[in-house]
C-alpha cells in the first residue's frame, strides 16, 4: 500500500503530463507538427504550422491532408503514397514543395508515421515538417555557380581550339597563298593570279567573319554590354535583315520571303535578335542553291513565339546537326570547318537565344534544305515561385 502510494506520489510529480508535451510541441515555432485522423482529415495543429501554413487552428482543423499538397502532387497522389509508406515502413521521409494558405510554396523537408493505442491500432497519423528553402535557394545557388564554372571552362577549352585550330589554318592558307603569288606574280597569267587574289581575299573575308563571331560569343560569357530586352514588332527586324543581305542573296538569284504577320512581337533584346536573324539568314544564304528560297515564319505557342528559318539549300546529316550548337572542342571545329565558319555564329545565336529566355533548334535533311526553328518569349517574364 506505502509502495503503491510513493509511486503514484511519483508519477504525479515526474511523469509529464498530455498538457504538458502539448506546450512543448506547441513552441516549436520552426517546425509544423500536426496530425489526422484515419480518415486523413487534421484534427490537430500548431502554432508552427500556423507560423509556415499561415493557417489559424480553426481554419484547418477538418481539412483534408493533401491541402498542402501542390496540385502536382494531388495528381499523382502523393499524399496517400505518404501515408501508404508510413504504414509499410512506421515512417515516411519527404522533401518537397508545399502550398500556404496564400497560394505561395516553400520547400520543405517532412516525415510521417502512424499513431497507435495501446492495442497497437492505428489511430491516425502524424506529419512534422521544416521549411528548408533558404538552404534549397543556396543549394540550388551553388549547383548554378558549379555548373556556370564548367560551361566556363567548356569555352575557354573552346577558344583555345578556335585559335589554334580555326583560325590559324585559314590564316596559314592565306599566307601561302600570298607568298606563293609574290613569289610567281612575274609568271602567272593574269586570270590566274586575278583568281588567286580572289580566294585570298575570301578567305580574309572569313577569317574577319570568324573572330568578329569569336568577340560577340565571348562578349555574351563576361557580360561586356547592357542586355535591354523590351517589347518588339518581329515583321521590321526581319525586313531590316533582308535588306542588308539582299545584295548577297541576289547574286546567286535567291528569294527571299517574309511570311511573319504584323504585329508578331517578342520581348527581346534588339541587337540580340538582330544578331540571331542576322546569323541564321546568312548561313541559309551561303548553303543555298541557284534560285533558292530562304522563308520566315511564325506561329505563337504557349506564351512563346516560334520563327522557322526554312532553306531549300543542301541540308546537313545528322552527325552534323548534333554538333551545331555545342561548344565542344572536337565537334566546334569540325561543325565550323564543314560549314564556313556557321560553328561559331551559331554558338553566338544559341546564347543570345538563352539570354532572352529562348532556345534554338534544326531540321534538315542531305540535299533537301534546313529548317531552323527558335523560340523568344511574346511578353515579359514574370517571376514565379518555382514548384519542384
Amino acid at each position: 500500500m506505502i509502495k503503491e502510494t510513493i509511486t503514484k506520489v511519483l508519477r504525479e510529480q515526474y511523469v509529464p503530463s498530455a498538457e504538458f508535451y502539448s506546450q512543448v510541441i506547441d513552441s516549436l515555432q520552426d517546425y509544423s507538427i500536426f496530425t489526422v485522423d484515419k480518415e486523413l482529415n487534421v484534427n490537430s495543429w500548431n502554432s508552427g504550422a500556423t507560423n509556415i501554413f499561415q493557417y489559424e487552428t480553426e481554419e484547418i482543423i477538418g481539412k483534408p491532408f493533401e491541402t498542402i499538397f501542390t496540385e502536382e502532387d494531388k495528381k499523382e497522389g502523393i499524399p496517400q503514397k505518404e501515408i501508404d509508406l508510413a504504414l509499410k515502413d512506421g515512417r515516411s521521409i519527404d522533401v518537397r514543395w508545399h502550398v500556404c494558405k496564400d497560394g505561395t510554396t516553400f520547400y520543405a523537408d517532412g516525415l510521417v508515421f502512424p499513431l497507435k493505442n495501446e492495442e497497437d491500432e492505428v489511430t491516425g497519423y502524424v506529419k512534422i515538417l521544416r521549411d528548408i528553402t533558404v538552404r534549397k535557394a543556396s543549394e540550388d545557388a551553388i549547383k548554378k555557380y558549379s555548373n556556370e564554372l564548367e560551361e566556363l571552362n567548356t569555352h575557354k577549352e573552346s577558344v583555345l581550339a578556335i585559335l589554334s585550330h580555326d583560325l590559324r589554318s585559314p590564316l596559314a592558307g592565306i599566307i601561302q597563298g600570298a607568298d606563293y603569288l609574290k613569289s610567281n606574280f612575274d609568271t602567272l597569267e593574269p586570270a590566274l593570279a586575278k583568281a588567286l587574289l580572289q580566294e585570298l581575299h575570301n578567305a580574309a573575308v572569313n577569317e574577319l567573319d570568324m573572330l568578329d563571331y569569336l568577340v560577340e560569343w565571348a562578349r555574351i560569357k563576361y557580360a561586356a554590354e547592357a542586355f535591354v530586352p523590351a517589347k518588339i514588332e518581329l515583321v521590321h527586324y526581319v525586313n531590316k535583315i533582308f535588306e542588308s543581305l539582299k545584295e548577297t542573296a541576289a547574286i546567286n538569284t535567291i528569294h527571299l520571303n517574309n511570311e511573319i504577320e504584323e504585329n508578331s512581337s517578342v520581348f527581346a533584346d534588339e541587337k540580340m535578335l538582330l544578331s540571331i536573324l542576322q546569323n541564321i539568314v546568312s548561313n541559309a544564304i551561303k548553303h543555298s542553291h541557284k534560285g533558292g528560297q530562304i522563308t520566315l515564319s511564325a506561329k505563337q505557342s504557349e506564351g512563346m513565339m516560334i520563327v522557322e528559318i526554312k532553306d531549300t539549300g543542301s541540308g546537313m546529316s545528322k552527325e552534323i546537326q548534333a554538333q551545331l550548337f555545342s561548344p565542344q572542342v572536337k565537334s566546334l571545329s569540325k561543325t565550323v570547318t564543314e560549314n564556313n565558319g556557321a560553328g561559331i555564329g551559331l554558338l553566338l545565336v544559341k546564347g543570345f537565344l538563352e539570354k532572352n529566355g529562348g532556345h534554338i533548334w534544326v531540321e534538315s535533311e542531305v540535299g533537301k534544305g534546313s529548317s531552323f526553328y527558335f523560340t523568344l518569349p511574346i511578353n515579359k517574364p514574370t517571376v514565379k515561385t518555382a514548384v519542384l
